[in-house]
C-alpha cells in the first residue's frame, strides 16, 4: 500500500491486517540503536555476564510506553509534538531548538564514524574518518531522493539483516540458558549502578522518538481509530529492539567476560576479532555486517527523522505566540503547499528548505570533526543537552497526554502515567548523574 492508498484508508481490522502496516515503529525503534548502545551492551555483558538482563528489558518496556506516548499525542491531537511543545510555552520551544542545532553538529560526525568503522574492517582501503564521508554523503543523497515508502522498506531490510546477524552471532555462542533465565531477576552487583542505569535509560532512546509521529503521518495514519495499530507497531518495533539488545548482552557476556573493554566504538571491532580467531573469518565477517547494519539505520534514520523535527521547527517558532493550538500539523501542510485534506504532506516536508538545510547541517560540518579531537566546550554542552532531552520528552508528554489538549479517548490511563511517570524519574536521576560525572 502506497501512501496515498492509505490516505484514503480506513485503520486496518484483524491482525493480518493490521501486521503488514507495521513500519514507522520498526523504524524509529531500529534508529535509536547505534553503535554505542551496542558498545554500552557489550561493556555490560563483559563485566557482569546475564545478571542485567532485567535491565534491557525495562529500559525497552519504558521506552515503548515514551513512544506510544509520542504516537498517541499526534493521533489525539490532530498535531505535532512540536505544536504541543509550543503551546506549553516560549521555553520547550528555544530549549528543543538550541539542542538540536548543537546535537546535530556533533552527532554527524559520531554517526558517520560508526559507519565507517565496519566499512573499514570489512573493505580496508581508506582510513576510517574518509569511509565516514563517504557514509554521511550516500546518506545525503539517499535521504534527500527518497520517497517514505521506498524509505521504510529499505531500513526494514537493515533492521532484518542485523537483527538476524546478531542474534544469529548468539545463538552461535550457545548461552547457558539457566543463567539467562536467572538475569531476568532484578539484582545489583557491586558496581553495576551505572550500567544498570545505561541499559534501561540508554539504549534505544533519542531525539528520534520524538520523530515517530512523522512518520506515521507519512503512512497516511490521522486519528485516535488507528490507536491500537500504532500500539502494536510500536510493540513490534521495541519487541525486535529488545531481543537484539539481549542478544548483544550474551555475545558480550560469553566471548568477552572479565576483560576490561574500554567504551568506545572500536570495542566492537575487538569482538569480531574474538568472533574470528573462535569460529572462523566467517563470523567475524556475518558480526561486521550486522554492525553496519546497525549504524547505518541509525544514521539513516536520523538524517530523515532529526531533519523533519527540525523542519517543523522553523515553522513553529513563526507562529504567533498562542496560535499552534489552532493550526496544528495543518500549518505544515499549506507552507509547503502540496498537501491533501489529511494535512501534513511527507513529501512536502521532506523538499522543504529546512529539511534540506538540516540535512547538510548534519552531513558537511561534522566532516571537520573527524579531523580533530572535539573541541572540549562543544563537547561538554552535546553531553548536558543530550542528558536533558529525554526527561524532557517524558515529562512534557505526561504534561500534554494528561491535558485537554487533546481528546479524551487519547488521555493517559493510570498504566500510561505510571510508565511514563517511571521513565521520567530514571532519565532525571540519569541526568543528575550525567551533571555530576561532568562536573562533580
Amino acid at each position: 500500500m502506497t501512501t496515498s492508498d492509505a490516505r484514503t484508508a480506513s485503520p486496518p481490522i484483524g491482525f493480518g491486517a493490521k501486521v503488514k502496516q507495521v513500519g514507522p515503529g520498526l523504524l524509529a525503534a531500529a534508529a535509536g540503536v547505534g553503535a554505542g548502545d551496542l558498545v554500552a551492551t557489550m561493556v555490560a555483558g563483559a563485566r557482569f555476564g546475564t545478571v542485567l538482563l532485567w535491565a534491557a528489558v525495562l529500559g525497552a518496556v519504558l521506552k515503548l510506553a515514551l513512544a506510544e506516548g509520542v504516537g498517541r499525542w499526534h493521533l489525539a491531537s490532530g498535531s505535532t509534538l512540536l505544536d504541543g511543545w509550543r503551546r506549553l510555552g516560549r521555553w520547550a520551544t528555544v530549549f528543543f531548538g538550541v539542542y538540536i542545532v548543537i546535537w546535530g553538529f556533533v552527532y554527524g560526525a559520531t554517526a558517520m564514524s560508526a559507519v565507517g568503522l565496519p566499512l573499514n574492517a570489512l573493505f580496508g582501503g581508506l582510513d576510517v574518518r574518509y569511509w565516514a564521508m563517504i557514509a554521511g554523503v550516500v546518506g545525503l543523497v539517499l535521504v534527500w531522493l527518497q520517497r517514505y515508502e521506498i524509505f521504510e522498506k529499505f531500513i526494514t531490510v537493515l533492521v532484518l539483516i542485523k537483527f538476524v546477524s546478531v542474534v544469529s552471532v548468539a545463538f552461535l555462542v550457545a548461552p547457558d540458558l539457566l543463567d539467562l533465565a536467572g538475569g531476568l531477576v532484578p539484582r545489583l552487583p557491586d558496581g553495576s549502578v551505572v550500567y544498570v542505569l545505561g541499559l534501561i535509560g540508554g539504549v534505544g532512546g533519542t531525539i528520534t522518538m520524538a520523530a515517530y509521529g512523522y512518520w506515521m503521518i507519512a503512512k497516511g495514519w490521522k486519528g485516535t481509530g488507528w490507536l491500537s495499530m500504532m500500539r502494536l507497531d510500536n510493540a513490534v518495533g521495541y519487541t525486535m529492539t529488545a531481543i537484539f539488545v539481549i542478544a548483544m548482552l550474551i555475545v558480550g557476556a560469553n566471548l568477552l567476560l572479565g576483560q576490561d573493554l574500554t567504551e568506545n566504538d572500536r570495542g566492537l571491532l575487538v569482538l569480531g576479532a574474538e568472533l574470528g580467531t573462535r569460529y572462523g573469518d566467517w563470523a567475524r565477517i556475518l558480526f561486521l555486517v550486522g554492525f553496519l547494519a546497525v549504524t547505518t539505520t541509525s544514521l539513516l534514520g536520523v538524517w530523515n527523522g532529526v531533519s523533519l523535527l527540525f523542519a517543523d521547527w522553523t515553522r513553529t517558532i513563526r507562529l504567533p505566540h498562542g496560535a499552534a493550538a489552532e493550526v496544528g500539523a495543518e500549518s505544515l501542510r499549506t507552507e509547503h503547499s502540496t498537501a491533501t485534506e489529511t494535512g501534513y504532506e511527507a513529501r512536502a516536508a521532506e523538499r522543504s528548505l529546512p529539511f534540506r538545510a538540516y540535512l547538510v547541517w548534519l552531513t558537511v560540518p561534522p566532516m571537520g570533526l573527524l579531523f580533530f579531537d572535539r573541541p572540549f566546550a562543544l563537547t561538554l554542552v552535546y553531553g548536558v543537552l543530550g542528558a536533558a532531552f529525554m526527561p524532557f520528552l517524558g515529562i512534557t508528554l505526561m504534561m500534554l497526554l494528561n491535558s485537554k489538549r487533546i481528546a479524551a479517548d487519547g488521555r493517559s490511563s493510570w498504566l500510561s502515567n505510571v510508565l511514563l511517570g517511571a521513565a521520567s524519574a530514571l532519565f532525571v536521576v540519569l541526568l543528575v548523574a550525567d551533571l555530576w560525572n561532568r562536573f562533580g
